[in-house]
């Protein structure tokens, strides 16, 4: 339970101790408990060392304000996981991925948009309430999201979803890799090992000569072309990065090509900003059109992540493209409205100004308490009441 996020943080003990950003604990004890920090074990956000073991040290103290905004950040959670996210789940996203060719292209379509939405709820979620509960105990644990479909680009997504596990990744593995800075032994050898996982997954020995002889050209030519060394180098680097935390979430070829798409984004988006015409510019039409495409594009990538198998994600994409079934699209409205409302509104409420959702957290954090309970109540009752069916385990337990 929880190795994933047991080994980061090991790691991370051990790299910040290596670095002198941390002095090691004095007792074996201080150290499980950092480790097994049972909040944020199982799915993050992921603690770093230099981070929380200071804070073992520390007098326990908890503001008044700070009790409200744990407060705030459990009822939220709650909320988003199960008025909206387990909701979506049962009635259309399950149904749809389980068997893609018995629903139309449409149906598959909403499927896809709600698992957008049903992830990112359920994750942040988890790490809301964690953050929350961990608050009332004394320990303070970093920010995991910030409105990630918001992003204006793919990069910029990465910096938003999971941060924890995004700067844990480029501080552990991409700057030691040379970064921006260009390849470094560090990179051969991720690069030796990505190429192997691969060949052993897809069972074909003939990639081995056919991956030595695409890294021998582009060798040969940052060899003859400097400038285009440090281009590759630090974009292998990137790839590097985001294939492993792909696999990082389970060794098959679903995730294998979410993570390259993903990373295949953020090099693809590097390049363009070099000659775009808008990407300096703040007009709203153009940020409109920056977050659409960046949101579709993480959606479709998506398809890989939730996808039963391999042939389940082509039948849903054959679905989309070849039986759309527009002529049943009304019919279908009515009667998934309900889903379809909730949707409407996870994504509203996602997409409002954050000064307007920290203006409502901070009202209810100086809320008396008589108002507190009185809110609290009220959301436990309409969380109790959207409950159709079993428990939704959380996403990432599986991680």
């Amino acid at each position: 339970v929880g190795i994933s996020f047991f080994t980061f943080q090991t790691i991370s003990y051990i790299i910040d101790i290596y670095r002198g950003q941390v002095k090691p604990v004095t007792r074996f004890t201080d150290y499980g408990f950092f480790v097994s920090f049972f909040p944020q074990l199982v799915a993050g956000p992921i603690v770093r060392a230099s981070q929380f073991v200071p804070q073992l040290y520390k007098e326990y103290s908890v503001s008044q304000a700070e009790f409200g905004m744990a407060i705030f950040m459990i009822l939220k959670g709650l909320f988003k996981k199960l008025f909206i996210g387990d909701f979506i789940a049962l009635n259309l996203i399950d149904r749809v991925f389980a068997n893609p060719v018995s629903y139309s292209g449409f149906e598959n379509l909403m499927g896809l948009y709600g698992y957008s939405l049903q992830v990112y709820c359920d994750f942040s979620v988890y790490t809301d309430m964690a953050i929350g509960l961990a608050l009332l105990m004394g320990f303070r644990l970093p920010k995991n999201f910030n409105s990630p479909y918001k992003a204006l680009n793919c990069g910029d997504f990465w910096k938003r979803w999971h941060m924890s596990l995004s700067s844990w990744l480029k501080d552990y593995l991409y700057i030691p890799m040379g970064g921006n800075r260009g390849a470094s032994p560090f990179t051969y050898i991720s690069l030796t090992l990505m190429l192997t996982v691969i060949v052993l997954l897809s069972g074909k020995l003939w990639l081995v000569p056919v991956f030595a002889g695409i890294i021998g050209l582009f060798a040969l030519i940052m060899y003859l072309v400097p400038a285009f060394r440090l281009t590759v180098s630090t974009n292998i680097n990137l790839m590097m990065t985001m294939l492993i935390g792909g696999l990082w979430h389970g060794a098959s070829w679903m995730f294998v090509i979410w993570g390259g798409l993903n990373g295949l984004g953020v090099v693809v988006y590097k390049l363009w900003r070099k000659i775009s015409p808008w990407e300096n510019s703040n007009h709203w039409v153009a940020r409109f059109w920056k977050i659409f495409i960046t949101f579709n594009f993480i959606t479709f990538t998506r398809i890989w992540f939730r996808g039963e198998s391999m042939q389940g994600t082509m039948d849903l994409m054959n679905q989309v493209a070849g039986n759309f079934g527009w002529a049943q699209v009304p019919a279908m409205l009515l009667s998934y409205w309900r889903v379809f409302a909730i949707m409407l509104l996870g994504y509203l409420l996602h997409w409002l100004p954050g000064a307007l959702k920290d203006k409502w957290m901070n009202r209810f954090v100086a809320a008396p308490v008589y108002v507190k309970v009185i809110i609290s109540s009220l959301v436990v009752f309409i969380v109790y009441q959207s409950i159709s069916s079993g428990l939704q385990p959380f996403i990432y337990f599986q991680f």
